[in-house]
C-alpha cells in the first residue's frame, strides 16, 4: 500500500543525481553506464539522466509492501537494488561538475524511509522508472520524469539490463579517471625584480 508521496521539479547539473539515505554526497567512484541506476554508496544510489542540464520531475513513494508494477506512463523497464538506512528521512543531491549538491526543494516536506520490517535489518528496496519525451541526450527540456518506489525489504540481487562491451569500456574508463584525478598544476613564483615594497 502506498504510504506517502512527494512528487517535484529539480534542475539538474551534468551528470545526474543521487538518492539514498545518507548526507555523504561525495562523488561516485563508479558510474552505471548502460543502466539508469546503479549503488554511489551502501546507502545512496546514483541515477543518470537523458537530460544533461535542464528540469526533472521527480516523484518518490514510500510503500509497506513491494507495490505492482507500473503499466501507465510509457516507463522504461523498470531497475531495482537495495539501500541501507543511514538517515531517516530520503536524501537528494544533484551531480554538478566534480561537485554533488543538495537538491531537496525547501518547500517539501521530508519524506521519511519506509517503515522498517523485522525481517530488513535497516535495508530499502529502491525501484526506479524513467522517462523522456525525448530521448536524445543533451542540454534542455527533455519532458523527463523519474518515479522511485521505496519498500523495506531485505538486500537482494540488483535488477538491471545487459551490459554491452561499450558499457563495460565507458565504466572503466571512467573508474580509471576517478582514481587518478587531475594533477595539481599551480605554480608558485618567487618575485625576483624591484625592490622592498614601502607600505606608506
Amino acid at each position: 500500500m502506498l504510504v506517502r508521496a512527494s512528487s517535484f521539479t529539480v534542475e539538474l547539473g551534468e551528470n545526474g543525481y543521487l538518492i539514498g539515505f545518507t548526507d555523504d554526497y561525495a562523488y561516485p567512484a563508479e558510474m552505471p553506464f548502460g543502466w539508469r541506476c546503479g549503488p554511489a554508496t551502501a546507502h545512496s544510489a546514483v541515477v543518470l539522466t537523458t537530460t544533461d542540464t535542464g528540469p526533472l520531475r521527480i516523484t518518490v513513494q514510500i510503500h509497506d509492501a513491494p507495490p505492482p508494477a507500473e503499466t501507465d506512463g510509457d516507463w522504461e523497464p523498470a531497475e531495482e537494488l537495495s539501500l541501507r538506512t543511514d538517515l531517516p528521512d530520503v536524501s537528494l543531491a544533484t551531480l554538478e561538475q566534480g561537485d554533488a549538491m543538495d537538491a531537496w526543494p525547501d518547500d517539501e516536506p521530508p519524506v521519511p524511509a519506509p517503515p522498517a520490517l523485522d525481517a530488513s535489518d535497516g535495508w530499502v528496496r529502491m525501484r526506479l522508472y524513467c522517462h523522456t519525451d525525448d530521448p536524445e541526450p543533451g542540454i534542455g527540456d527533455h519532458g523527463e520524469r523519474h518515479l522511485v518506489q521505496l519498500w523495506s525489504a531485505p538486500e537482494a540481487p540488483p535488477v538491471h539490463p545487459d551490459l554491452t562491451e561499450e558499457d563495460r569500456r565507458a565504466r572503466a574508463e571512467y573508474a580509471a579517471e576517478a582514481a587518478f584525478p587531475a594533477e595539481d598544476h599551480t605554480v608558485m613564483y618567487t618575485r625576483t625584480y624591484g625592490g622592498p615594497v614601502d607600505d606608506d
